[in-house]
């Protein structure tokens, strides 16, 4: 992997637990349950972040309305607009307005992305299975052991979460053309989006703990990188 990859799967992995930590912290102002002196101070910090007043038990509620309005809305609202402009940049945006015909090619739509178990499969790359004496490398059997894994969560995943694993190893839901596997020594899958990579640790001995671990990442997509 080159620096650049590493740093683009260190900031995609950092934002995503900034976006979870940031849900966590909203999540808390719900209900009327006293807040811990923990709870407080991220929601003051996290408040004071987005020009916000502090929580008090006057505003709570309105606190919590304007904390998700931004996170939901302002933020996305401020993509979009990235996104406008630099399509402008780039002269696609006349492009399109040309030829009309051409925007399902640019922008599919996810509920034209027929999966099953069986298109995942084919396009994995698999890890090499050989034995290295590197200790750095992982045995064959732990490569052996958790690609066995992945491969039986394909086989038995809904469409849904066939959609999040690839959301969260790709960046959206359509299939690519090839999806690169690694088994690697981590504690928790993760994925390296802009090189379609997907690392799992090399620890797994329980098929029901993997996957565990597996849906934990994947419900990330709905406040990870799907928001950026």
């Amino acid at each position: 992997m080159s620096c650049v990859g590493d740093h683009q799967k260190l900031q995609q992995s950092t934002l995503r637990i900034a976006l979870i930590l940031t849900r966590s912290i909203i999540q808390s102002l719900e209900g009327t349950a006293e807040l811990t002196p923990e709870e407080k101070k991220a929601v003051h910090d996290l408040a004071l972040s987005w020009d916000l007043p502090d929580v008090t038990e006057g505003n709570r509620k309105w606190l919590h309305e304007r904390l998700l309005f931004h996170a939901v809305i302002s933020r996305t609202g401020r993509q979009v607009k990235q996104l406008r402009k630099g399509l402008k940049d780039t002269m696609i945006w006349e492009l399109l307005k040309e030829r009309a015909d051409i925007v399902p090619k640019i922008f599919p739509r996810n509920s034209e992305a027929a999966l099953n178990s069986h298109s995942v499969i084919e396009r994995i790359l698999w890890p090499v299975m050989e034995d290295d004496e590197d200790e750095e490398e992982c045995s064959l059997d732990d490569k052996c052991r958790v690609a066995g894994y992945l491969r039986n969560f394909i086989e038995n995943a809904t469409c849904t979460q066939l959609k999040a694993l690839l959301k969260f190893w790709t960046g959206w839901e359509l299939l690519p053309s090839e999806l690169t596997l690694e088994i690697v020594n981590s504690d928790l899958p993760k994925s390296s989006t802009c090189f379609e990579t997907l690392r799992l640790p090399a620890h797994y001995h329980d098929y029901q703990v993997f996957v565990t671990d597996l849906q934990a990442c994947l419900n990330t997509t709905d406040t990870g990188f799907g928001l950026v």
